[in-house]
Parts: C-alpha cells; structure tokens; sequence
C-alpha cells in the first residue's frame, strides 16, 4: 500500500506515523510545501517573544528524524498542485528546483490546514504588515523586531495568536493595540468572561479598540496606517493581521470534493471526503460540534491530532469514529490563565437550547493554605435536562485542570449536578476538600431542586424601580461603603436574622454579595423566615469587573466619535 499525505504539522505528521507503526510495510510520502514538516504552531508567538529562544525547539521533527524512526520519506518545500481523483495521482512542483512530476497513490490523506484570513482590502501587501502561521512567518517577524527595533505594534484581531503576540510584544517593550469589530476578544467566552481577559490585558497596557472596524492599511516614512471606519487611523511601526483563518481547500474544490462551510473538506466520521481513497483531517475539514451536532469549523490542534490518529487507522483497514470537536483550548494571558470548553451562552442561544449558567469565584486551593487565588468559573447547562454544556474559566493556578475535569464531564454525557458526585483529589495545596467543581455541582443542584432562585447581569437593569422589590447587600459596611449598586439596601448577613424587621416579607428580595456565597447565606436565611429570595450570581466582584469593562468600550467609542 502507498500512502501519499499532502501536509504534515499536526494531522499529517501523525498520521504518517500511526501508519507506519500499524503497517511496515506501507509505503509513505509526505508533501510539505513549507520547508517545515513538523512545528509547534503554538509556540510561534513566544520564540517571537524570546521567551522560546532556540529556533530548534519549534521542530518537533525533521524529515532525517521521520525517516530514521519510521521510514517515512518526508518531501519539504515540495508543493503539490493538483490532485487527480480519478487516476490516483497528485501532481508536485519541488519549489527548489522547480521539477513538476506526478506521484501515484493507493490512499490519499489532506492534511492542507488552513491560512490566515486576509481581507479584501487595500494595503495587506506592504512590507510592514505580517501574518503568523508558520515557522517562516514567525523568523520573518521575529528578524523585523530585533533589526528595526518598532516602538509600536497594531493587531488586528483578538484570537488566540492576538493575545498571544500581544504579551509577547509587550514583554519586548512594544507599545500593542488590538483592533477587533467585535466589542469582545476571544469570541469562545462569552462577553461578561471576557470582561476578566481584556483587564488582565489592559493592565499590562495593551490598548484595546473593541467594536472597531479595519478598512485598509497606507505605508508611510511614519510606519504603517491603519485605516478604521469612522475613526481617525492609526499608525505603527508593526502590523500583524490575526484575524482568523480560512481553510486551505483550494486543491480539494479543483479536484471535485464536497465541500461545506467556509469551502471547507466535507468528511464522514470515518475522515473519508466524498472521493473514494481520499481522507482529510486538520483545520481544512468541517467536523460536527460534540456539543450541539451542528456543522463547525474548529481549528485546533488536539482535534487535528487526533483525526490524523483516526485517518491512519482506517487507512490501514481499521474503524475508527470522530465523535466531533468539543473546543477545550487553554491560553495564557500575562499573568493570568483563561480556559474553554464545550459552548458558550451565545452558542447555545443560536443553537436554539434553553440554556443557564452559574458564576463562581472559588479559590484555587485551601484557603488556609498560603497562595491561593481567585479565579472565575461559568458553568452552562441545559435548563430542562440538566446537560452541561460548555465551561469557561478565568484565573490563576489550577484554570487547567479544572477545564480538563469539565470537559472529560462534558465529553462523558454528564449532567450538571453529576459535578457534586465527582471524586477528585485533594490537598491543601493543590484544592479544596470541596473541589471548585464540585461546587459548580452543588449550586446547579440547589438550582435545579429548587432550593435557590438566582438572577443574572443582564436582568439587574430590569427589576421594577416601583418599590414591589427589596434590593439586599450583604456584604460588610466597609464593603458596601467601598462600592455598590444604587438602590441595594445594605445589612451584613451576620446581621440579618436580627434585622428581618427591615425588610418587607411581602415583597421578593434581590440579594447580593461578593462572590455569591454569603447571599446564598442569607437567601436561605429570608427563604427560612418565609421571603422569596434571588441570588445574584456571581456576585460583586464579577458585576464590577463586567460593568467597568462596559463603560471603557463605551467610552472608547465615544472619544473615537467626539474626535
């Protein structure tokens, strides 16, 4: 049998290798039209940074290393042009040499990935203006930083390589704006979590123009302008366009393969295109969400390993089933960690399901143990079957491993309030005797049953001003006294089974604390003396991160419109 993988990185390159170790003798090629056949694409932005200093460590593996373990011939800077369905055969342009030949196979596996998105607009091709996606990206950068030294850099874009390059950047001493026509970075969290993501950016000084939109780029003596609607332009000595990217599908569609969204690779769960002895994997094929079941483009590269693995075995006669993309990615942001899995809110709304969410703000580990910090946790679920759905993490030690815990449950079919069930390890320096996902558990289970009612953000601004309800904080005076919503009556939770006389029992309270822990406390304490209680979830904290980061965007546009 002879294999023939059209891009290597992360499917291809596995692939090859799982297919080697199932059959010996299989004969494999690998066309890799860059001049690296296997790298770290996550890595990119920190060799960019110096924090990754050796430009060795990006690669993974050689095409000497891939041949002297699995005997894998590894053909780099080794286009292939055309693919030919019917006659089993690929046409290949050595971009060294210039040499087109034809090359047969029996089994053919795409693994193109995808490109970054360049807009139609005018500018993308001067000098200045870089995109990063591969390892020649990445040196091309990385040599404009250290000879012309630029004092400023405009991202447009608030993905993953946004944020990424962003720290980097600034830990080199770049002044860094993000340019993004969402009013949101990293559109996997929903826009309250992402409100933690763009102060932890902000007081590392990145300047963030949110809800603003790129129409072209000008070269100039002064550096690059970038040109925005409806706003004076902005000008750099560095720009990077990272605003997604676009499937590299060009070779499939001229060779007649189904295509879906975006042109993407339509496959099978198999990895199977619609051509027979055709497989494609990676950031080029569209996959079903294991979530919602819908149709997604999701390019990551623990969903790309693992396609590669699933391609080679049933290239080599095996049945191997994609059960679809989850999401699960983790980014590190300055000092602070912001993680994902499953949907978010919004997906859930567009995908027509009922969904709910708790806020929680639990220690990292015990609290009596020395070093432990906050970090936010939003937990989606399905209101009417209790199905979880998505997790979004914000924080500091531990946003990791508790997204891993959240996602295998997700994975799993668990239902929310299996959470409290979950029989995780502990110790005072790693966790609490009640895990933070335990607790995620426990309150989804208290909401499920009945035992708590809770009000969110976005309803605060609905609550009737007519008197017909009683707003309580609980927090302490100092508390109160150092910020808090107007209208909340403020009596400590300590104090409130003396203090009920304060409170109208025929009208239902808003409760708020916080972190949501101690208004829960007294929502228990009201709901025990006869009162109909909400909490408010997530607290304080959370409402003062989430409005602040409001009024900043607001007030952005508004200087941008005064101007």
């Amino acid at each position: 049998m002879k294999v023939v993988i059209i891009g290597g990185v992360a499917g291809g390159a596995t692939a090859a290798a799982r297919i080697r170790r199932l059959d010996e003798q299989a004969e494999i090629v690998v066309f890799e039209r860059s001049g690296y056949v296997s790298y770290a694409n996550c890595g990119l932005p920190y060799y960019i940074g110096g924090v990754i200093k050796d430009p060795k460590e990006l690669t993974l593996q050689t095409p000497e290393s891939f041949f002297s373990r699995f005997r894998v011939h590894m053909k780099v800077r080794h286009e292939v042009t055309a693919i030919d369905p019917a006659r089993k055969i690929v046409s290949v342009k050595n971009l060294q040499t210039g040499e087109e030949f034809e090359e047969s196979y029996d089994k053919l596996l795409l693994s193109p990935g995808a490109k970054p998105t360049r807009p139609r607009l005018p500018g993308t091709g001067i000098d200045r203006l870089f995109t990063l996606r591969t390892v020649e990206d990445t040196f091309a950068i990385h040599r404009y930083v250290k000879t012309q030294k630029p004092r400023s850099a405009v991202l447009a874009g608030g993905g993953f390589i946004g944020l990424e390059l962003a720290e980097n950047l600034r830990e080199l001493g770049i002044e860094v704006t993000i340019v993004q026509r969402p009013r949101q970075l990293m559109n996997p969290f929903d826009p309250d979590m992402a409100a933690l993501i763009h102060a932890e950016m902000r007081g590392h000084g990145v300047r963030l123009m949110l809800g603003h939109t790129v129409e072209g780029f000008e070269d100039d003596k002064e550096g690059v302008r970038v040109l925005l609607k409806d706003e004076d332009p902005l000008t750099a000595d560095l720009v990077v366009l990272a605003i997604g990217v676009t499937p590299d599908t060009r070779l499939a569609k001229e060779a007649g393969l189904s295509l879906g969204i975006k042109d993407s690779i339509l496959v099978n769960d198999r990895m199977e295109t619609s051509a027979p002895d055709i497989y494609a994997v990676g950031d080029a094929v569209q996959v079903k969400h294991f979530v919602t079941g819908t149709d997604a483009l999701i390019s990551l590269a623990g969903p790309a390993n693992r396609q590669g693995r699933i391609a080679a075995d049933n290239i080599c006669g095996g049945d191997n089933r994609y059960p679809g993309s989850q999401g699960s990615s983790v980014i590190k942001v300055f000092d602070m960690t912001a993680a994902v899995t499953g949907i978010n809110e919004a997906a859930a709304k567009r995908a027509g399901i009922s969904a709910d969410a708790v806020i929680l703000s639990p220690m990292s580990h015990a609290g009596y143990y020395p070093g432990g910090r906050l970090m936010t946790m939003k937990v989606v679920f399905e209101k009417e079957t209790g199905r979880l759905l998505g997790a979004q993490i914000v924080g500091y030690e531990g946003v990791d491993k508790r997204i891993d815990v959240l996602a295998t449950a997700i994975h799993a079919g668990f239902t929310a309030e299996q959470l409290a069930d979950l029989d995780l390890a502990y110790a005072p320096p790693y966790s609490s005797a009640k895990d933070p996902v335990n607790m995620a558990g426990f309150m989804i289970e208290n909401i499920s049953g009945g035992l708590l009612k809770q009000f969110r953000l976005e309803e605060l601004a609905d609550l009737p001003e007519d008197g017909s309800v009683t707003r309580l904080d609980v927090r302490t005076e100092w508390e109160y006294g150092h910020g808090h919503i107007d209208g909340f009556l403020n009596i400590p939770v300590d104090e409130l089974r003396e203090r009920l006389s304060e409170i109208d029992p025929e009208k239902p309270v808003y409760v708020i604390c916080q972190s949501g822990l101690r208004s829960y406390i007294a929502c228990r304490i009201l709901a025990g003396s006869g009162y109909t209680c909400y909490n408010f979830s997530g607290g304080f904290r959370f409402y003062d991160a989430v409005i602040n980061d409001r009024r900043l965007i607001e007030a952005a546009h508004a200087c941008g419109m005064d101007r």
